[in-house]
């Protein structure tokens, strides 16, 4: 199995993951119970680009006016896009 192959695979999965932690957490908002840190949240978005993370805020329209949180997802996706440039041209 190539690399390339094998990242694609990764990227689908944790994005899928991210995507139902964002749907896992709204359910919890909404029930009352104890939450999925916002620390927790961040870090998935970190470990696989932000596909996931995007959809599930927008489906579910969770954290998508707090300020804080907004700023360090958009760091972390601005590093993903950089990172995702430097990999294409260095190929």
């Amino acid at each position: 199995m190539s690399r390339t192959s094998l990242l694609i695979r990764y990227l689908l999965l944790i994005n899928l993951i991210t995507f139902i932690i964002r749907w896992v957490d709204k359910y919890k908002a909404t029930a009352q119970k104890r939450r999925i840190s916002e620390k927790n949240l961040l870090i998935c978005t970190a470990l696989g680009w932000r596909l996931g993370a995007v959809i599930g805020m927008q489906a579910f329209r969770h954290k998508t006016i707090k300020g804080k949180f907004l700023t360090k997802f958009r760091l972390i996706a601005g590093a993903w896009i950089v990172l995702t440039i430097v990999l294409l041209f260095s190929l």
